[in-house]
């Protein structure tokens, strides 16, 4: 009994997809487009937490230590400084690296760097990695209270701005998302309102032998839930092409090789693109069919 109910509502649910084709394309080419919208906004948003990492494994403060700082003073404010809240890890540059460094920043202009040679004016440091670049300024004053700092150099303005540009971006694919989610919702429950408005005398008649709602609303859930997967289905294949194409496009520019910030290969963020597809596919199929039937259940 159980497995010729659950055939009733596969048969009738694929039935109710090819009887009404016209509304059943509008709901596909809605929900498709939808859906690669919000696939487009959702890779951006993988893209731009990926490339914050990526920025915050780069960016650290530079915490320039007095010449005259003993090594057992220069331990102390290592340990001092891995101690704060926020601080990833604490490298040691010496004199000789940091001139070094200098070297390699003006290879092009040699005569700046002359004379500095034999002239360790380039005090040591520590470099500073973050956990979290939300906290650069806390951990930039609390380093500045601390014994023997001579300065500290940080691009705390940069921070700030990617900050600021990463959470708009975030703030920005919600909004898509529950506009998308409206849009594909009200498109199907309308299309699946014109399938039950045809078969309102059926579903009376079904009511009146004593049917009950679930009974009933089967048949449209299950539709919904075909509608959706389908364009889920054509949507994963529309942003494969799309996205390998736009990655590779980008990832050659100029800007980004100079920055050594890569993007996402689709093949990382697949899974998730999927499984977020079959659950909005899914979601958005049963309750736009929830809505469009409930007028008709609680006459």
């Amino acid at each position: 009994m159980r497995y010729n109910g659950f055939t009733y509502l596969i048969s009738e649910g694929f039935s109710n997809v090819f009887k009404n084709k016209k509304g059943t394309m509008v709901s596909l080419i809605t929900m498709i487009c939808a859906m690669f919208m919000f696939g487009a906004a959702f890779a951006i948003g993988e893209n731009v937490n990926y490339i914050m990492k990526q920025v915050q494994a780069s960016q650290g403060i530079e915490v320039f230590i007095l010449n005259e700082a003993t090594d057992e003073q220069t331990n102390k404010l290592e340990n001092e400084i891995k101690g704060i809240d926020g601080v990833s890890t604490v490298t040691y540059k010496s004199k000789e690296e940091a001139l070094e460094t200098a070297k390699e920043n003006f290879k092009d202009y040699p005569a700046m760097i002359a004379g500095y040679e034999d002239e360790y004016i380039f005090p040591p440091s520590f470099i500073v990695m973050l956990t979290d670049l939300s906290k650069a300024k806390s951990v930039e004053e609390t380093i500045s209270t601390l014994d023997n700092v001579k300065s500290i150099k940080s691009n705390n303005d940069t921070m700030d701005t990617l900050l600021k540009i990463a959470n708009g971006i975030r703030i920005a694919i919600v909004v898509i998302f529950a506009g998308l989610l409206v849009i594909a919702m009200t498109i199907i429950a309308n299309t699946i309102k014109l399938t039950v408005h045809a078969r309102r005398k059926e579903i009376s008649i079904m009511k009146y032998v004593g049917a009950t709602n679930s009974f009933i609303r089967g048949p449209f859930l299950v539709e919904g839930i075909i509608i959706g997967l389908i364009a889920a289905c054509v949507t994963v294949v529309l942003i494969t092409f799309v996205y390998d194409f736009v990655v590779t496009s980008v990832q050659a520019s100029l800007v980004l090789q100079k920055m050594h910030i890569n993007l996402l290969q689709y093949a990382e963020i697949l899974k998730s693109i999927i499984i977020v597809y079959i659950v909005l596919g899914v979601g958005i199929g049963m309750l736009g069919s929830a809505f469009s039937m409930k007028k008709y259940l609680e006459v």
